[in-house]
């Protein structure tokens, strides 16, 4: 238990990346999967103008201009300037990650019932990555850096609660499929574990 509980990160980073290649093999040789279908009869199940009016405000916090106002706003909120360049890095990588991903797999968006519109490549997710990502290191800096109890876990239950709202928002709104959600949550995860191993050992631990 103790050699699990050691190389626990390593052991879900290997996790993610073979349920990720497993999924992007499926969905390179497929144009949807059985669960694709599952999420999408369940999407259509639930559409209402109000959970569409919810939908579409929780996808912004996924978007371009949501994120880069949080980034800026690190600067200001850590006092370490540092954490906020490496939020800012940490964006960067992720979006281009994702980009170079979506290139190589060119899967086509849903052609179906869309409620917002969207263009470039499917899989992975943007949107459920890049917040993923995003998120999940601030989720990382609080789990290291918020002292308060009680605020920590608000914190880190209410900015998961988002990623994975996100992810679903995008599945509502008939831009991605729920492979594509999978897929981003899966390697974004896959990379955090990677990045901040990274930071804390040759950045962070300096301080």
């Amino acid at each position: 238990m103790n050699v699990i509980r050691k190389n626990l990160k390593w052991i879900i980073l290997v996790l993610c990346l073979l349920v990720f290649i497993n999924l992007a093999t499926g969905v390179f040789h497929d144009d949807f999967m059985q669960i694709d279908i599952w999420g999408d009869e369940m999407a259509s199940y639930l559409r209402c103008d109000f959970m569409t009016a919810i939908a579409k405000f929780i996808t912004n916090f996924g978007g371009a201009l949501c994120l880069v106002s949080i980034l800026v706003s690190s600067f200001i909120f850590f006092k370490n300037k540092k954490v906020g360049g490496l939020i800012t890095l940490n964006l960067i990588i992720i979006t281009v990650l994702n980009l170079v991903i979506k290139e190589i797999i060119h899967r086509p968006r849903p052609t179906g019932f869309r409620l917002i519109e969207e263009f470039g490549y499917s899989f992975p997710s943007g949107h459920s990555m890049v917040s993923g990502a995003f998120y999940g290191f601030i989720i990382y800096l609080v789990y290291k850096y918020v002292q308060d109890k009680k605020l920590k876990i608000f914190l880190i239950v209410s900015l998961s609660l988002l990623i994975l709202l996100i992810g679903v928002s995008r599945i509502y709104l008939g831009v991605h499929y729920t492979t594509d959600v999978i897929g981003g949550f899966l390697i974004s995860l896959a990379y955090l574990v990677i990045y901040t191993s990274i930071v804390m050992k040759f950045i962070l631990k300096k301080d």
